[in-house]
């Protein structure tokens, strides 16, 4: 009673077998297109950074000049395996933990750039 009348049909062919006409495929045909467009725009160049940081903290050196991630910026002193113990003022030196560190200027530092 409560059920309605009409029932949605395929479309038959002339053989009597349903055609599909590639809809399916329609609709996958953007996405895709999309994940490689992705993979070139997003993920790739983020792996090439993090591969870019982690041989830059792999490579520091006593007298290199760092910016932790909490923003502490010092002198290289001593460097360990795990650790790297940075002077932050004139006697005050802290340890830290290699993989905090965020920014890394080689011993000469950067020339200034003539203005």
């Amino acid at each position: 009673m409560f059920i309605p009348s009409a029932f949605a049909q395929t479309a038959q062919s002339v053989g009597g077998a349903a055609t599909d006409n590639g809809g399916s495929f329609a609709l996958l045909l953007p996405y895709l297109l999309i994940l490689p467009l992705g993979y070139f725009l997003l993920i790739r160049p983020q792996q090439k950074r993090m591969k870019e940081q982690q041989a830059a903290i792999a490579a520091v050196k006593k007298g290199d000049e760092v910016t932790t991630a909490g923003g502490i910026v010092g002198k290289v002193t001593k460097v360990d395996e795990k650790l790297v113990e940075v002077e932050i003022a004139q006697g005050v030196k802290v340890r830290i933990v290699k993989a905090t560190l965020a920014g890394i200027a080689p011993v000469g530092g950067v020339k200034p750039a003539n203005d």
